[in-house]
């Protein structure tokens, strides 16, 4: 998977937190996860499919990071990983999807997304439901840290 395809997705979440959740995030350097293993507690999934392509991208937050960005999202203190917060991550993921498939777009890349999944707990597994390699852009925040998987085949 090239730079091409990869930085559309920072730039949107890097862009949404900014602008939704008054967050900044600092990218480290990406790596191919071999394991299913969700480096985080709470994960918004939701696949991408078109004719060039399909795959799915996830995003994990730890629990520090999404309490303080659903805060700064919802206008609100969130204490714990709840209904509210767990509806915040499925909003982020979309509108990051959202961000990417229009600036795909503007590369030839058409897609059709689904429903974001949301998986809320501690050791839970994130299962990619396309074969190809699991590129990891992990993200640090003041509050937390976060990870994006994108995975096409």
């Amino acid at each position: 998977m090239n730079a091409e395809f990869i930085n559309p997705f920072l730039v949107s979440i890097m862009n949404v937190l900014q602008t939704m959740a008054q967050t900044d995030a600092t990218p480290g350097s990406p790596a191919v996860k071999t394991d299913h293993m969700a480096r985080g507690d709470v994960t918004g999934i939701i696949g991408m499919v078109g004719k060039q392509t399909r795959g799915s991208l996830a995003i994990t937050f730890t629990e520090g990071a999404i309490l303080s960005i659903a805060s700064n999202m919802l206008g609100e203190k969130m204490e714990k990983l709840d209904e509210e917060v767990a509806d915040a991550v499925g909003e982020i993921t979309n509108m990051v999807t959202g961000g990417s498939k229009k600036l795909l777009a503007e590369k030839g890349y058409k897609f059709e997304l689904s429903t974001p999944s949301i998986i809320v707990g501690k050791n839970h597994m994130i299962i990619h439901q396309f074969k190809g390699p699991i590129i990891m852009l992990p993200f640090s925040t003041g509050a937390g840290s976060f990870f994006v998987e994108i995975c096409f085949e």
